[in-house]
């Protein structure tokens, strides 16, 4: 019988939390928060599997590329290329040295996108083995 850890399901929930968050920032226009949490919500959903393949409470970082190889993830091609594009993009939404420019790159419709994928990449790792089953 699978027995996932609590700390997973926190993980999960945060992840849930953050993209609800983030629709309710693209409704409001703020658009470098959108993409902040989107990248915030896959790094939740893939500590919540790092969680359950190390069977303990991650390291702290923000990158997730190291974080999809420490969950030993096979990861389709065009979330992998998503998931390099939003880890790039963290820095730039989270400290941009220029707001103005910052807001150009990151009009509504990059946001909308970014959620997009980011909801698609969330429920695909949602429905992976090592949340489901051991």
């Amino acid at each position: 019988m699978f027995i996932m850890r609590s700390e997973t399901r926190n993980w999960i929930a945060l992840a849930e939390y953050d993209l609800e968050t983030a629709h309710h920032m693209l409704d409001t226009g703020r658009n470098l928060y959108v993409i902040f949490l989107c990248h915030l919500a896959l790094e939740k959903m893939l500590k919540a599997v790092v969680t359950e393949v190390t069977q303990t409470v991650p390291f702290k970082t923000h990158d997730l590329i190291l974080l999809v190889k420490k969950g030993e993830l096979v990861i389709p091609r065009k979330y992998l290329e998503f998931i390099g594009k939003i880890n790039s993009a963290s820095i730039p939404t989270r400290y941009p040295e220029d707001l103005e420019r910052a807001l150009k790159v990151y009009p509504k419709s990059v946001a909308r996108d970014y959620l997009k994928q980011t909801t698609e990449i969330v429920q695909w790792l949602k429905k992976q083995p090592i949340l489901n089953e051991s």
